[in-house]
């Protein structure tokens, strides 16, 4: 499958990334385009999902950008990896469940390569990680999907600062935590962009029809 891998350095505004990634969702869906896997850093903003409810905003002062994505709110900034796709489920299995569960696994599996044990969680959508007890948050999942084309992507904290989840509810969920890479296990995650794209490409193999 031809999938144009992007790698952008410098962080991108939020509306530009979206701008983008919703031209390539019109030129694959009109075959004019090949697929995308683009991974970048975001500048600060907090985003809301199509599922998001007011009371999720703990500070009345933060702006929030309203999105068509799945989800409720985040925030994005610098240190956080963003992994964006177009990815067309026409020329695959038309499975979204599936599709969602290859992006858990390529996490998880990305995750273990740095020694880190995390998990999925049906009720919660997202990576998780089990710290004494305590489960943080350490990726977000946030997926659209239009005709059968799939696109956003997901977020992995790796150093990013954790002080704005503070003034949300993050992903809706009151009772669980978030965390970082760097927090979890100081290491050097240089790497991992190119582990979570190949994980990413070799599980996407299983959708094939």
């Amino acid at each position: 499958m031809n999938i144009e891998i992007k790698k952008t350095e410098k962080p991108v505004k939020y509306q530009n990334a979206i701008s983008l990634l919703e031209n390539r969702l019109k030129l694959v869906s009109a075959n004019k385009e090949k697929e995308l896997i683009w991974i970048l850093e975001h500048e600060a903003i907090f985003t809301a999902g199509t599922s998001y409810s007011k009371k999720e905003i703990l500070d009345n002062s933060i702006q929030i950008y309203e999105t068509n994505r799945g989800g409720k709110i985040t925030h994005h900034g610098p240190g956080q990896l963003i992994f964006y796709f177009v990815i067309d489920l026409r020329k695959r299995k038309k499975d979204i469940r599936k599709f969602i569960n290859i992006i858990e696994t390529s996490i998880i599996e990305t995750l273990k390569y740095y020694n880190i044990q995390s998990f999925s969680d049906r009720e919660n959508v997202g990576i998780w990680f089990n710290n004494n007890h305590k489960i943080q948050k350490i990726a977000a999942i946030g997926v659209r999907v239009s005709k059968w084309i799939a696109y956003h992507g997901f977020s992995l904290n790796i150093n990013n600062s954790l002080k704005p989840f503070e003034s949300i509810v993050p992903c809706g969920i009151s009772d669980k935590g978030v965390t970082n890479l760097k927090k979890i296990s100081n290491q050097n995650y240089e790497k991992i962009k190119d582990i979570l794209i190949e994980k990413f490409l070799t599980n996407l193999k299983t959708l094939n029809a």
